[in-house]
């Protein structure tokens, strides 16, 4: 590996255990003391299941769990929805694009369903304000957990 590299990606593992040392919140509970910029990280009992990464970690936060965040900023209730209803993703317009499946009433209870699932979910986060160590973190963090739901797909 280019020692340059090397170096650069040195403090991964470092974040990543001050990530998953904080004592997770639920359900909109977030302490004071939130960093502003970092990598976050959804949890169910002991499966890590959804990292991301936010310039804004509250708004981000209230964003993926608020009953009224829409289908643009509620990304993780999205996947969720889609995955429980066999939707696939689609982005072109029409039935299944994300406008689409709103106006479908048994797609939109579902994926208000699903974001009171994301809320109860155990959320953690860590600080990075550097924007390539925050991705980098945040893809490190994903390979490390199996978080299932990080695909890192072109879309």
């Amino acid at each position: 590996m280019d020692p340059r590299f090397a170096a650069f990606i040195e403090g991964l593992h470092c974040s990543f255990e001050r990530l998953m040392r904080m004592v997770p919140t639920t359900d909109g509970f977030l302490p004071n003391d939130l960093p502003e910029r970092g990598v976050y990280l959804f949890s169910e009992g002991d499966r890590h299941l959804y990292v991301g990464r936010s310039n804004g970690i509250r708004k981000r936060y209230f964003g993926h769990t608020r009953p009224g965040a829409t289908h643009n900023s509620a990304a993780f209730a999205m996947i969720l929805s889609r995955e429980e209803t066999g939707r696939k993703a689609s982005y072109r317009p029409g039935p299944d694009s994300r406008n689409g499946l709103m106006l479908d009433s048994l797609f939109s209870n579902v994926f208000s369903r699903q974001k009171e699932r994301v809320r109860a979910m155990a959320f953690r986060c860590v600080e990075e304000a550097r924007p390539v160590q925050q991705t980098l973190l945040e893809i490190y963090c994903a390979v490390v957990l199996s978080a299932r739901y990080n695909d890192f797909d072109n879309h």
